[in-house]
């Protein structure tokens, strides 16, 4: 049986490109998954919702809102406030 969301990325050092795949079927995990690699400036080649790409406009959202999630964890972080406040003052998704 094929997972929900696959979403394939690719890892770059200095002499290498490595690929890799990370698979779940929840799609709040798969968004959190997404706002890690989006942290960590990896490259985002796919996300698949069994097995099929996603069209342009659902990989959008996913990637949207995870750079939200992600930007409301930078925010709280660096204002030192609680996700409540951040959301309440900025309206990202905390």
């Amino acid at each position: 049986m094929l997972p929900k969301y696959t979403v394939e990325y690719t890892v770059k050092f200095r002499r290498h490109v490595q690929s890799n795949h990370f698979s779940t079927d929840d799609p709040i995990t798969c968004e959190e998954f997404v706002q890690e690699l989006l942290e960590r400036g990896y490259s985002i080649q796919a996300v698949k919702h069994e097995g099929v790409d996603l069209p342009k406009r659902e990989f959008d959202r996913i990637i949207k809102t995870a750079a939200g999630m992600l930007a409301a964890k930078h925010i709280c972080a660096s204002l030192g406030i609680k996700g409540e406040e951040e959301k309440f003052r900025f309206g990202f998704t905390a």
